[in-house]
């Protein structure tokens, strides 16, 4: 299900009304929704709210799109559900905007490969990229999930690509995506309180030494598709 509001990000919302609820933030290009099979598999015993972030799938692509702004968009929703310091997942750009926001809103979290070792020659790249186009959607996606199903990859072309000119893109601002590539080499903060890292071995996001509570998985940068079993797991072993 998705909620949202004229002046509010887009927010996806899975499972019972009356679980615990744990809050989802996900990548730069990526969208909440893409927390559905990992929701209904592995963290079935909780309410995941998953908002789109500023200028990505159905959210308001207005800017500012600083990592300031992206915390207090969290913060409203936080705000619309009731919600003073849940668990958190965040992924990637969802990670660095996680840890932005006000320690005391933050309940235990746990950072999926986030992108805090990202280098401004590598940023440029992919931020000079945010507007290029794509034939095919699905090899393109295939491209970025090379260890997800067919079923999974149809599905996220399903609910996130959209035609752009002769070609196809996920449902992103280009510009709301170039400024997250700059943010992401800002400081960041260190984590502090209890905080999981699960740090992806086959790419290149987390540097050593970041966080002490680290757990290594041999797979790609986007854990939670191509090892969804082992990171429901370690969530739901974190969180207790």
């Amino acid at each position: 299900m998705i909620r949202g509001m004229s002046d509010a990000l887009a927010v996806h919302v899975f499972g019972p009304p009356d679980a615990p609820p744990l809050l989802a933030l996900h990548g730069v290009t990526g969208h909440g929704g893409r927390y559905r099979a990992l929701a209904a598999n592995q963290l079935a015993g909780y309410r995941v709210i998953a908002p789109d972030l500023r200028g990505h799938g159905h959210s308001p692509s207005l800017p500012p799109w600083t990592l300031e702004q992206h915390a207090a968009d969290v913060l409203a929703v936080l705000e619309r559900f009731g919600l003073e310091a849940p668990p958190m997942i965040a992924h990637s750009f969802g990670g660095v905007v996680a840890l932005h926001l006000p320690r005391h809103r933050v309940g235990r979290l746990v950072l999926l490969d986030p992108a805090v070792s990202v280098r401004p020659e590598w940023a440029l790249e992919c931020a000079e990229s945010a507007a290029a186009t794509a034939g095919d959607p699905v090899a393109a996606q295939r491209g970025d999930w090379p260890a997800a199903s067919d079923e999974a990859v149809a599905e996220e072309v399903a609910a996130h690509w959209v035609r752009v000119g002769d070609g196809w893109r996920p449902r992103y601002c280009p510009a709301a995506v170039a400024t997250a590539w700059s943010e992401m080499c800002r400081p960041v903060p260190e984590p502090t309180g209890e905080t999981l890292v699960v740090r992806a071995t086959r790419a290149d996001y987390v540097g050593p030494g970041f966080a002490a509570n680290v757990v290594d998985l041999d797979c790609g940068h986007v854990v939670y598709v191509d090892a969804p079993e082992r990171v429901g797991a370690l969530v739901t072993d974190f969180l207790g």
